[in-house]
C-alpha cells in the first residue's frame, strides 16, 4: 500500500520558516519534518511515497533528488566534475514526487494523488503532523469495517495546562495535557479508490465537501488514537517538537 503525503500548503501561520522553505521542510533534529512522517510508515514496512507538491515544491524534489549523495561520503574531483559515492546508510524507500499545482486545495490533490496511484487503497496524511498511531492496527481497522474511509481521531494536547477544583482547591493539575480537548481529525487517513469520484475539481478541501459527504453516506469511519499526536502549525509547535527530540523524549520516534 502506497502513502500519500500533503506537502503544497503555504504553510502561513509558520512564515517565519515557510517563507523560504514549504512546511514539511520545516527542521525538527536536523531533519525535515518529511522525513519524520516518512519514518513512522517505514517502520511498519510502508516504504513507497507519493507526494503531493506545490508551494515551493521544487526544494522538496531537490532533497531527494540529492537525498542519496546528501546520505553518504563522497568524493568529487572538481576539474571533471566526477563524483563517487562511498558505503553508508541510506533509506531504501521509493518516493514519487507528485506536481499537484501551487494554488491546488487539499481535496484536488488527494484526487490527483489517488489518480496517479490507480484502483489500489491507499493511505494519507498531512506533512506537518507526526504520532505514534499504530499503522499496522489502524490498516487492520479499515480493512474490517468495508468503508470507503478511514481517518484518525485524535487528541490535541491543551495549550495551557489542565487543573480540577475542589472549592478553591486544586486537586489535580496536569501540565498541557495530551486528553484535554475532543477528538480531532488527525490526519493518517486510510482511502478506497473511489472517494476520488467525491470530490469535484481542484479548489475542493478535503476536509469539507468530500469528508462531510463521506460521512452522510456513512463511508467514513473513525480509529480513535488516544495517545500523542502534534501538528506543527507555528513557531511553537516546532519549538516543542524540537524540546522532545533533542531531549530524548519524541513518542513518534518508533524507528
Amino acid at each position: 500500500m502506497k502513502v500519500a503525503i500533503l506537502a503544497g500548503g503555504l504553510g502561513t501561520r509558520l512564515s517565519e520558516e515557510t517563507i523560504v522553505k514549504p512546511k514539511p521542510m520545516v527542521e525538527v533534529g536536523g531533519k525535515p519534518m518529511l522525513w519524520h512522517i516518512m519514518n513512522i510508515y517505514a517502520a511498519y514496512g510502508y516504504k513507497e511515497f507519493v507526494i503531493a507538491l506545490g508551494y515551493k515544491g521544487e526544494i522538496i524534489k531537490d532533497y531527494f533528488y540529492n537525498y542519496h549523495s546528501r546520505a553518504r561520503n563522497l568524493t568529487v574531483k572538481l576539474h571533471t566534475g566526477e563524483a563517487t559515492i562511498h558505503n553508508g546508510d541510506s533509506e531504501d524507500w521509493t518516493v514519487h514526487l507528485l506536481d499537484t499545482g501551487a494554488e491546488t486545495q487539499t481535496g484536488g490533490r488527494v484526487k490527483r494523488v489517488g489518480e496517479f496511484i490507480g484502483n489500489e487503497p491507499f493511505m494519507l496524511t498531512y506533512g506537518d503532523g507526526v504520532s505514534n498511531v499504530n499503522i499496522s492496527r489502524l490498516v487492520e481497522f479499515h480493512h474490517g469495517h468495508g468503508k470507503l474511509a478511514t481517518m484518525t481521531a485524535a487528541h490535541p494536547a491543551a495549550r495551557f495546562g489542565q487543573i480540577v477544583l475542589e472549592d478553591e482547591r486544586v486537586v489535580e493539575f496536569a501540565e498541557k495535557p495530551q486528553t484535554g480537548e475532543g477528538w480531532i481529525n488527525g490526519g493518517f487517513f486510510v482511502l478506497q479508490p473511489e472517494i476520488i469520484n467525491y470530490i469535484d475539481d481542484d479548489q475542493i478541501a478535503w476536509e469539507r465537501k468530500p469528508m462531510e459527504q463521506l460521512a452522510a453516506d456513512g463511508q467514513l469511519m473513525a480509529y480513535q488514537h488516544e495517545d500523542f499526536w502534534q501538528c506543527m502549525d507555528t513557531l511553537r509547535d516546532v519549538q516543542l517538537l524540537n524540546n522532545l527530540w533533542d531531549g530524548g523524549n519524541a513518542p513518534w520516534k518508533i524507528w
